[in-house]
């Protein structure tokens, strides 16, 4: 039998990903799923203090970049944060992470997928929505590095988008610097909620981290990936950031439905908007592709543990990917783009990933300086900001998000009293 059939019959995953691949499946996740899908809500929050929210928003994803990264290098398995809340904080809190992103980045591949099908074909949006989970899906099942390839060509593609739209709109003789300033509209709380809004626009470093078991060398590739990608993503949100807000100003921005487009066409070149929808659908489509395969890996991890169903913790021996898993995760993405709008989701998902990444700062608190540990103001400021920034979002998303955290829990407690039983 040889190694690779030997790993996937003991349930392991096989290390493909070099630094370059990891970099670029969160780009993918990361630009994918922010750019085009949160500046409006965060604008509608936080008026001119968009900037300000964008910055706060940067911060609080560092530390937990940088949380994540050192334990990373330390757990380099599959499951993330679910492993090192296990590992370091005990069994209930990494649960309760891995719950969390599970819950949290499933409703962020609805949100991903409704994306799609609102830029490809409006007036069919779920039906188009449903058909790129089924696709994706189908992608990431025959492998890993298939999937890395798919979203090399993807990040290529957006990122020429977004630099024709900075360059359009900077260039075109409507951008302002006075509607960068920040006026009276701009208050703490909604300068919280836009970061709130517009950190789920950066969590895709946590893929990097959740495929630790498909990653070379991982103590040399993960710390060095995940700094790499959320660096670059900063870089180019803030670059689009000020140039769609010189040109639409904080008000206008709140109010349009595709706020790149519509800065393009105020900057003077309508005829690059239609190539700006088809960048926010190929975007889309990149970050719903990097998301199931962290959702996958997560499950399967968790499924290990017997925290999810068994069953699903199975590895495929000839694609050597977590097949059932990501089934299930297909299948449930799939109803939920059948079923929810992208707004909604997009802050009940932001609730988990930031409940997540609470748990990843405290882990992190817990290194030992020979573990790598981070400076310790990193872990208590991702903690607080997380925290602050999970009760900043809308009412909705905290009520929902509370909700379905605290049934998590009760769940947990009630199988480890039936097992005790």
């Amino acid at each position: 039998m040889g190694a690779s059939a030997a790993s996937a019959e003991a349930g392991e995953l096989k290390r493909h990903l070099g630094v370059f691949d990891a970099v670029v499946i969160g780009l993918g996740s990361m630009i994918g799923a922010g750019i085009f899908a949160a500046l409006a809500p965060a604008a509608g929050a936080a008026g001119s203090g968009l900037l300000l929210g964008l910055a706060l928003a940067a911060v609080v994803a560092y530390c937990n970049a940088t949380s994540s990264a050192r334990l990373a290098t330390r757990y380099p398995q599959s499951g993330g944060t679910y492993v090192y809340g296990r590992e370091r904080l005990g069994d209930f809190w990494g649960y309760l992470a891995g719950w969390g992103f599970v819950v949290g980045k499933t409703a962020s591949c609805a949100a991903m997928a409704l994306t799609v099908g609102s830029y490809v074909w409006p007036g069919q949006a779920h039906a188009v929505a449903v058909a790129a989970v089924v696709a994706l899906t189908a992608v990431n099942y025959v492998g890993v590095q298939k999937s890395a390839w798919l979203t090399r060509g993807i990040v290529a593609v957006v990122l020429a988008v977004l630099a024709a739209v900075v360059t359009a709109c900077l260039t075109g003789g409507t951008a302002q610097a006075a509607r960068l300033d920040v006026g009276t509209d701009a208050t703490f709380g909604g300068v919280l909620q836009a970061a709130g809004l517009l950190f789920f626009a950066f969590a895709g470093y946590a893929r990097i981290a959740t495929l630790g078991e498909e990653v070379r060398d991982p103590k040399r590739t993960i710390p060095r990936a995940i700094p790499l990608a959320l660096g670059i993503t900063l870089v180019v949100y803030a670059a689009v950031a000020v140039a769609v807000l010189a040109v639409l100003g904080p008000d206008r921005l709140a109010h349009t439905a595709a706020p790149l487009a519509e800065a393009v066409r105020a900057a003077g070149v309508p005829g690059l908007a239609p190539v700006v929808r088809i960048g926010a659908a190929v975007a889309a489509i990149g970050s719903l592709l990097a998301l199931i395969l962290g959702v996958s890996r997560t499950t399967l991890a968790m499924a290990r543990d017997r925290h999810l169903p068994h069953a699903l913790a199975a590895v495929h021996p000839r694609f050597q990917v977590p097949h059932r898993a990501e089934l299930a995760v297909g299948v449930v993405v799939a109803v939920l783009a059948a079923t929810t709008d992208v707004r909604g989701a997009i802050g009940f998902s932001s609730f988990g990933v930031l409940a997540y990444y609470a748990i990843a700062n405290a882990s992190a608190w817990t290194l030992t300086p020979a573990e790598g540990r981070p400076a310790r103001i990193v872990p208590v400021v991702g903690t607080a900001g997380c925290l602050a920034l999970a009760f900043a979002l809308p009412l909705a998303s905290v009520l929902w998000g509370a909700a379905v955290i605290v049934a998590g829990a009760a769940a947990y407690g009630l199988r480890r009293t039936l097992t005790r039983a």
